[in-house]
């Protein structure tokens, strides 16, 4: 590797880092989607449940999200090279025990273990980008990470399908591999280690264990909450377990030296802005491609591989608007493009809550790319707002917390958009049931949870009467989508607001003077 050492100079070594950690973004953000293809195959293979099927994709999920905070902050301790080198480490070798799984019990052991290093890995990107480049420049290497993210999950569904399809759904883990061993080379030989000059090496122990606790619990109440009840025990001990968790962890963190996150960081108009439109397009995002992908397949009858391709004209349009975004936000501010950004997200979602009985994908053709172009402009000037409103030496914190505020709104959207859609659908069948179809109200809610299965229907019942409750399903589906839509367009405008009132008009840069000053002033001042 030394004789190329040569074509890395001072010079580009910015551009060469920018490729290493979109190498290793491209990566985590493949495997967000190329498992969701490969479930029911992997259902046959290892004979596991419904359950066990959900557990692999929420595994992942929940300690990804729960430790983004934590393992940003590692980096700014530790350094952030040997944070993201470890977390490549960790999510390789996670894929490989995944993909030689035996069991159902094994596979979702090694997607919580993918998600312990996506977690140190995917705020080491955007912190080491931040650290790389100039102010001035970082909406542009932002934008092109932006970018990159978008391709993955463009190529995600479509390679995933190819790979179940013609070699193994353990293909999809083992592809992995060599891209993570080329992201830890470029690391080490590409990447300069940075970390926060202004704290030492002592870890918050307290605070990450008592953070853990409350988002372990928060999120697994949501991803649950529609499975075991909003109202049972469980989900309410364990919204009431992360409540309690939540104001523990603010005490706690305003009374130690080395806090796990610093609350000084949302003095800022810009980081706050910042953080709950990430909170806001996630809610908005998630939920649109969760019940889109059953829409497609369950009422216009696509496969899981066609129903990915026909997300398509959104991540592509995402890809090529994201880099062009963050050149605008290093030129006017990145306030304009993300109000105009959800305000088209907004468009999207609500030309999507008209779909209807006779709608097909012509039709909602149009609402995905207004989507695409929406999500384009806003995702990478919000990125930019986030990693410019704070010094430099807290970018892994600042990148931790904007990437955790993301990953749970976007649980939120899942779970609340799931329980709306759950209950208007009752809503709608108890009024086209019942009566001349002579089902009870028990056999109407156990319909009415069928339908995200795509074949909903009641033993016993066959013939005429089976394809009118066919037909009220596909109604129900409808209606309860058009509904759940409905309610992302609201959470959607308001994020335009939050955009316009509290992100800045013009790009919030320090430049490295003002950053010196602001990290003594930091290291003087009580957390906030």
């Amino acid at each position: 590797m030394s004789k190329y050492q040569h074509l890395i100079t001072d010079e580009n070594r910015k551009w060469w880092t920018l490729g290493a950690m979109c190498l290793a973004l491209f990566m985590v953000m493949l495997d967000n989607t190329v498992v969701n293809v490969a479930l029911p195959s992997i259902q046959r293979d290892l004979d596991t449940s419904i359950s066990g099927l959900e557990w692999i994709v929420n595994g992942y999920t929940l300690s990804f999200a729960v430790l983004l905070a934590v393992g940003g902050r590692i980096g700014d301790i530790f350094g952030r090279r040997k944070a993201f080198t470890f977390g490549v480490v960790i999510f390789t070798v996670a894929s490989a025990t995944a993909g030689f799984a035996p069991s159902n019990f094994a596979l979702v052991a090694s997607r919580v273990l993918q998600g312990v290093g996506a977690a140190f890995m995917m705020p080491g990107t955007l912190s080491i980008i931040t650290d790389a480049f100039p102010a001035h420049e970082r909406g542009k290497a932002i934008g092109t990470w932006a970018g990159v993210s978008a391709l993955a999950l463009a190529v995600g569904p479509v390679l995933g399908g190819f790979l179940v399809e013609h070699v193994s759904w353990r293909a999809i883990f083992y592809i992995n591999l060599p891209v993570g061993v080329l992201a830890v080379l470029a690391a080490t030989f590409v990447v300069r280690e940075s970390r926060d000059t202004t704290v030492g090496r002592k870890v918050d122990y307290l605070g990450v264990g008592i953070l853990t606790v409350a988002l372990t619990s928060l999120v697994l109440a949501l991803i649950e909450g529609n499975t075991w009840g909003w109202d049972s025990t469980a989900v309410i001990s364990l919204i009431a377990v992360s409540i309690i968790g939540l104001i523990t962890f603010i005490f706690t963190e305003n009374r130690v030296t080395a806090p796990i996150i610093e609350f000084g960081l949302f003095k800022s108009r810009n980081f706050i802005g910042s953080v709950v439109v990430a909170f806001i397009i996630s809610f908005a995002m998630m939920g649109v491609f969760f019940f889109l992908a059953l829409y497609m397949q369950n009422i216009l009858g696509y496969t899981a591989l066609e129903a990915g391709v026909r997300f398509l004209p959104t991540t592509l349009v995402i890809m090529v608007i994201a880099p062009i975004a963050g050149r605008l936000a290093d030129r006017i501010g990145p306030r304009w493009p993300i109000v105009v950004g959800m305000t088209l997200i907004s468009l999207s979602l609500y030309l999507f809550s008209q779909i209807s009985d006779g709608s097909t994908f012509s039709d909602i053709l149009p609402s995905f790319v207004i989507l695409g172009a929406g999500i384009g402009l806003t995702m990478s000037p919000m990125s930019t707002a986030a990693m410019n409103a704070v010094p430099k030496t807290k970018a892994g914190i600042a990148s931790g917390v904007l990437s955790m505020f993301r990953m749970v709104g976007g649980t939120f959207g899942v779970a609340a958009l799931g329980a709306l859609f759950q209950s208007e659908a009752k809503t709608r069948l108890a009024s086209t049931l019942g009566g001349e179809n002579g089902l009870t109200a028990s056999q109407r809610s156990d319909f009415a949870h069928q339908l995200t299965g795509g074949a909903p229907h009641i033993e016993g019942i066959s013939g005429a009467k089976a394809e009118r409750l066919v037909a009220a399903g596909h109604d129900a589906f409808i209606y309860g989508l058009s509904n759940a839509m409905t309610l992302s367009v609201g959470i959607a405008i308001a994020g335009v607001l939050v955009a316009f009132f509290l992100i800045g008009n013009q790009a919030e840069s320090m430049d490295e003077e003002t950053r010196e000053a602001g990290e003594v002033a930091e290291a003087a001042s009580p957390v906030a």
